[in-house]
């Protein structure tokens, strides 16, 4: 838990230090987890992960929470994503581990199963709470999954903590579970996607036990001195699914269990609030007082934070350093995630730190000109993963990078590693 002197007052900035389970945190700047697709076929890292991570260490940032890693190899979200089962990759993980401390910046792995939320043919087959199909706008990419069992419920909880064991192995100061936008935890705690008749579906009580469990496995496989944080939404904004009064019900819990802090985010693929698409409430647009002050979920921070005692993350919108350290000094949040500008500006934090008022580049949605796509958060994803494989070959990120380039790229790899996967179920 956080303590007690780490209270934010007027004189908090994002220059301010931290303390969590004995790391000290330099500042309050976290890089948000955005999916690095720099993996091999196997999930392992490699040289291309150490430069992009070396690279955010010099900019400045305290904090820095990996891209999604699978704790089942057999469950990808994506071509590229990096997966901890076992202790294989052990001394890739540790060098990854190590460049934190060189430059004194925390780091901490996000964990993630994705549920059904992965395309059609990348894996043997998709699994989730509830045998349920996505829209029929992602359905074309987005197969319908296997209800789970209970034996494999278990395992998968299992799999969480056995990865986060290896990561303190490794030298990581702690993990993110990722419970929110549309993946596995966040399938469970939604009733859209969870319509279980058993112990894990119906109640809110029933559906935040997968979350509950997990936390409680990762805690007793680590134990202290090690950070164990969440990613939940405040909402998935979609109609009749998980709604903000379950989502302070799940807070509430959570905080009660002992995480060490919660970053608070909203929306799914099918409602892609994370990117940037327009927020509603109760079917009215968002207040031009809460756009004005730019992050995505700080209204939901200020009603959570009466809620819990725990340290509080938000990401998603903030661009200026007045409206970082104004949310700091309100109290809403402890620290501030910057998730794209680091895509396209990796030292942002020295640069706002320096004094500066502002990152250097505007950060707009990425648009194909396809419609379908252009609803979705996949481009979102894929874009920005084409910047930091450039960024790990020690080239400058473009801002300006075709996005229908980078679809076109990411198709053939797709394509590639669908084949590649169908050649070895043959064989």
């Amino acid at each position: 838990m956080s303590t007690s002197t780490n209270n934010a007052n007027n004189s908090t900035t994002i220059a301010s230090t931290y303390n969590l389970q004995g790391f000290n945190f330099k500042n309050r700047m976290i890089k948000g987890a955005m999916s690095e697709g720099l993996a091999n076929k196997a999930g392992e890292v490699n040289d291309k992960h150490l430069k992009l991570y070396e690279t955010w260490a010099q900019g400045g940032l305290g904090c820095s929470i990996t891209g999604n890693v699978m704790v089942d190899i057999n469950a990808k979200n994506e071509p590229g994503v990096v997966a901890i089962e076992d202790e294989h990759d052990l001394p890739a993980l540790t060098q990854w581990a190590n460049i934190g401390k060189q430059y004194n910046m925390i780091q901490l792995v996000q964990l993630s199963h994705p549920g059904r939320q992965c395309p059609k043919g990348l894996n043997k087959e998709t699994v989730a709470p509830s045998a349920i199909p996505f829209s029929p706008a992602l359905s074309t990419f987005f197969g319908t999954p296997r209800a789970l069992t209970e034996a494999e419920i278990l395992d998968i909880i299992r799999r969480f903590g056995n990865a986060a064991r290896i990561c303190k192995k490794a030298g990581f100061e702690g993990v993110q579970l990722h419970g929110a936008h549309g993946y596995l935890i966040s399938q469970f705690l939604s009733p859209l996607t969870n319509q279980r008749m058993d112990q894990w579906g119906g109640s809110i009580e029933n559906r935040m036990r997968f979350l509950l469990e997990v936390y409680r496995e990762v805690r007793k496989q680590t134990g202290d001195n090690f950070i164990v944080s969440v990613k939940l939404n405040s909402a998935d904004f979609q109609r009749g699914g998980f709604s903000e009064e379950d989502a302070i019900a799940v807070f509430r819990a959570i905080d009660a269990e002992g995480i060490d802090f919660i970053e608070i985010s909203g929306g799914t693929y099918e409602a892609p609030a994370m990117a940037g698409a327009k927020r509603k409430k109760r079917g009215e647009a968002v207040k031009q007082s809460t756009v004005e002050r730019e992050a995505y979920f700080l209204e939901f921070a200020e009603k959570i934070r009466q809620e819990v005692k725990t340290a509080l993350m938000v990401t998603g919108g903030f661009r200026t350093r007045q409206g970082m350290d104004g949310a700091l000094q309100s109290g809403a949040c402890d620290f501030i995630g910057i998730a794209r500008p680091l895509a396209v500006e990796t030292d942002a934090p020295d640069h706002l730190l320096a004094g500066n008022a502002s990152v250097r580049y505007a950060v707009k949605p990425i648009k194909t000109g396809v419609p379908m796509l252009d609803k979705m958060a996949v481009m979102e994803v894929i874009w920005y993963a084409a910047q930091f494989k450039a960024i790990g070959q020690g080239k400058k990120p473009k801002p300006n990078l075709s996005p229908l380039l980078v679809l076109a790229n990411y198709a053939r790899g797709n394509i590639k590693a669908v084949l590649q996967r169908r050649t070895r179920l043959r064989a």
